[in-house]
């Protein structure tokens, strides 16, 4: 029981840390690849240092392990690639909803794999969450062609962070959280820095400002946020980790409004509402 409250904890405090991302964002100057690039190469490093002054070996790894933190690493960066293509054509507030779409396809694959079932109180608590990420998006949601494609590139981005949790609960029942997210950041940022190439995005024209917010992007949404959520895999199901995730939308946008001085609308209240509170009676039917 003390441990299930621990992983709750944990798992609150990785959900706070990356809705930091979109405001950090904000402030900086780069491009969005650029920020993405950066932010893993920071968190590679600030992970190095953990393994090398710990007990942990990057040489202890074999093939096949390697390949599953390189998959995950993959999955990750095409994860922020599509994510921050698809601002390109659509809304902030579609894309992130959209984005965080991810208990949709935790759900399909969980069941498939892994035989899960929800009962139908988490059922309803997951379809209010659903139904309150979408409000959140659908005051700025735009009806076209471009708008279009922008939504699909943000729900592959749901769907490529999901397959990534799914492979990330699989490789570390054999290796350490720090070797693991050591490599899957390190194949990310190999992964967005090609992109980078490939798009001319280059990695040079950045002032000191952005440094310090890519550091602070490695430093909390990456290892406050997603390695928390990978060690939080370890014990809870992904689906239940994607649910958790809905929750994202709403703590950027409090911070945005405190940051930024952005003030939410009223369908961001709503729809905000409607996501915390499904989310909490997701948990509390599912643990019954």
């Amino acid at each position: 029981m003390q441990k299930t409250k621990r992983v709750y904890t944990f798992l609150a405090v990785a959900v706070l840390a990356i809705s930091t991302t979109a405001p950090l964002v904000k402030l900086a100057d780069a491009t969005a690849p650029v920020i993405a690039c950066y932010r893993m190469l920071f968190a590679t490093f600030l992970v190095a240092s953990l393994v090398l002054s710990g007990r942990d070996s990057l040489l202890k790894i074999d093939g096949k392990r390697l390949a599953y933190c390189a998959v995950a690493g993959f999955l990750l960066g095409l994860h922020f690639i599509t994510w921050f293509s698809s601002l390109d054509y659509t809304s902030v507030a579609s894309s992130v909803t959209l984005a965080t779409m991810q208990p949709l396809f935790a759900f399909i694959i969980g069941y498939f794999l892994y035989h899960e079932r929800l009962n139908r109180g988490a059922a309803l608590g997951a379809m209010v969450s659903v139904l309150g990420g979408i409000i959140i998006g659908w005051g700025d949601y735009r009806v076209s062609g471009i708008a279009l494609w922008g939504n699909l590139l943000a729900l592959s981005a749901a769907f490529l962070a999901t397959v990534y949790f799914f492979v990330g609960q699989h490789a570390l029942k054999s290796v350490s959280l720090n070797v693991y997210t050591f490599y899957c950041y390190g194949f990310a940022a190999i992964a967005i820095a090609l992109y980078c190439l490939v798009t001319g995005n280059t990695l040079s024209a950045v002032n000191r400002d952005d440094l310090l917010i890519f550091f602070l992007l490695a430093l909390l949404p990456t290892l406050l946020g997603h390695s928390v959520l990978n060690y939080c895999t370890r014990f809870i199901s992904v689906s239940l980790v994607s649910m958790a995730m809905l929750c994202e939308p709403v703590g950027a946008s409090v911070l945005a409004w405190l940051l930024l001085g952005t003030l939410p609308t009223v369908t961001q209240l709503v729809g905000g509402a409607l996501t915390v509170l499904g989310v909490l009676y997701f948990l509390r039917k599912r643990s019954n």
